[in-house]
């Protein structure tokens, strides 16, 4: 008798788990990156100049650089939190254009980044860069935030906060 009970018993919170445990729904919304779009500096140049109702940040970055990885995050969080209020970020990766595969691909799919990634590729920086901005003296990190209103370049790493802070800026002019 005890040991049906202890049988009944089993089956009854194993099932009772089991239909528990169908009712747990996990959302991932990363898609594994396949390719990375490379943009010479003629064809990036048309994602630094829009003229909508959307404000831009544009961050410039290299898996190698390590102030760049630690702010990641924080670019993905505002893209995320600040979808709905017309806020596109784009992540601009200055990465070896030979490491693509094996190396940038790779990084965005284990750091699950939702931004648009594109590759710089243009080995003329002396003129991309002063063309981007003519304070840049070309390190990494930097950011460009714009609308039709404004734009500031950061040759600089961002805390969250800080990141938040210039765009609430942007978004009252």
């Amino acid at each position: 008798m005890k040991k049906s009970i202890l049988v009944l018993s089993f089956f009854l919170v194993f099932f009772s788990c089991k239909k528990n445990a169908e009712k747990i729904v996990v959302v991932d919304d990363f898609k594994p990156v396949k390719v990375v779009k490379n943009y010479n500096y003629e064809q990036l140049k048309p994602l630094l100049e829009k003229d909508d109702d959307t404000t831009y940040i544009v961050n410039f970055w290299a898996t190698w650089c390590a102030p760049c990885v630690v702010e990641l995050p924080y670019f993905e969080k505002i893209k995320k939190e600040y979808a709905t209020k017309n806020v596109e970020v784009l992540l601009v990766s200055l990465d070896f254009p030979k490491q693509v595969d094996k190396k940038l691909i790779p990084f965005i799919n284990k750091k699950k980044l939702q931004a648009e990634v594109v590759l710089l590729d243009d080995a003329n920086e002396d003129f991309w860069i002063q063309a981007i901005d003519e304070s840049w003296t070309g390190a990494l990190p930097a950011t460009l935030i714009y609308n039709k209103k404004n734009r500031k370049f950061y040759e600089q790493s961002f805390e969250y906060e800080t990141l938040e802070n210039e765009l609430k800026n942007f978004l009252k002019l």
